[in-house]
């Protein structure tokens, strides 16, 4: 165990294994009401402890019970996902002249990173502190052409859990040569508590007045961002999340149809000139009846929002009860689907020498 200075314990335990026989770690971090359980194996948050407005403590975040239990399940929770998250059309991309190929794993897609991504690796973890709170360094090497991906790239994620209530993530890579990388945080958040129901009463704000069609496959359709404006991915002003689901507001939304609910990337609105690096709230989601509140804030392009539409009730939590349809949500920060494909969409090519270098955080109040 290791200590910081503010006497918040950060624990470390086996946890298990990896399929391929790697131990897993489980570390533990505490600081004012909350406490975040992370795995070694994906960088996986296991558990989120997060007090409502009376007080009562509830864990917030969808996970499994046991590291064996993680692998192949396709849902990615809590998962760091990469090298690249989301999908690339085909699983094909081209850089510098070069043709990469990943493996599809999505509806002939390359989805996450394939299908050994980030979020199948067990990482490198240290514990520290930042700025007086319990933080966990989490490490990863992915070779060259791992899953197709060209270049040696040295990845890390920091967690921080601080006492006001708010997990950061900081996110940094380095390459010896020419790729494309988007990393995100894969957590499943219901916040009236794991295995609580579904969350199609939570209530949710996105500043956002664009959004990215897809086709059926999931991959953005050609054309610049569509409004949101007199659609049901207007979250411009704070919605139930399930509100349009279903009734004449989705009948004949092709998109709705398709994904089975939300799973799309909003286009966020840009930062304000006095943001520090472009970091700024993006989104905002309350749970009515416990009173807590999720704000998100990141220094990312998109953001995609999916509503947990393929939970269909055969993964049970550490609760005891099984996930079903909009067991949880995901709020990914992140570049846009197939950006490699897509030289109208910003950047995510990282060169020798360049630092990718992403922030978002999770700040949760009870109101």
């Amino acid at each position: 165990m290791s200590t910081t200075a503010s006497g918040d314990p950060v624990r470390s335990e086996p946890f298990g294994t990896a399929p391929d026989g790697t131990p897993v770690e489980r570390w533990t971090l505490r600081a004012g009401g909350l406490t975040a359980r992370v795995l070694t194996l994906g960088a996986v948050l296991q558990t989120l402890e997060v007090p409502d407005r009376d007080g009562r403590v509830a864990n917030v975040v969808l996970g499994l019970e046991r590291a064996e239990d993680y692998p192949g399940h396709g849902a990615y929770f809590g998962a760091v996902v990469g090298r690249y998250a989301n999908r690339i059309a085909g699983g094909r991309f081209e850089l510098d002249g070069a043709v990469h190929t990943v493996p599809a794993n999505d509806r002939g897609n390359a989805l996450h990173g394939g299908p050994r991504g980030f979020d199948t690796k067990v990482w490198r973890a240290e514990a520290g502190e930042r700025d007086g709170a319990p933080s966990l360094r989490l490490a990863l090497t992915s070779p060259d052409g791992d899953m197709g991906f060209p270049g040696t790239l040295e990845a890390e994620l920091v967690y921080t859990l601080h006492p006001d209530g708010r997990l950061a993530l900081e996110y940094r890579a380095t390459t010896d040569r020419a790729t494309v990388v988007n990393l995100t945080h894969h957590a499943y958040f219901n916040l009236a508590g794991e295995g609580a129901g579904d969350v199609l009463g939570h209530v949710l704000r996105l500043d956002a007045d664009a959004y990215t069609p897809v086709d059926a496959t999931g991959i953005p359709l050609a054309g610049a961002p569509t409004p949101v404006a007199g659609t049901p991915f207007d979250f411009t002003e704070p919605r139930a999340v399930g509100e349009r689901l279903a009734g004449p507001d989705a009948e004949g939304d092709q998109q709705i149809a398709d994904a089975g609910g939300y799973d799309h990337n909003w286009v966020l609105r840009p930062a304000p000139a006095d943001a520090a690096g472009g970091f700024r709230p993006v989104a905002e989601l309350v749970e009515p009846e416990s009173g807590r509140a999720l704000e998100v804030w990141t220094t990312e392009d998109g953001v995609q929002f999916y509503s947990g539409n393929q939970l269909d009730g055969t993964l049970t939590g550490p609760s005891g009860r099984r996930y079903g349809p909009h067991a949880g949500l995901c709020l990914e920060t992140q570049a846009f689907p197939d950006s490699p494909n897509r030289p109208d969409f910003p950047s995510t090519v990282l060169r020798p020498g360049e630092e990718y270098a992403s922030r978002t955080e999770f700040r949760f109040t009870a109101r």
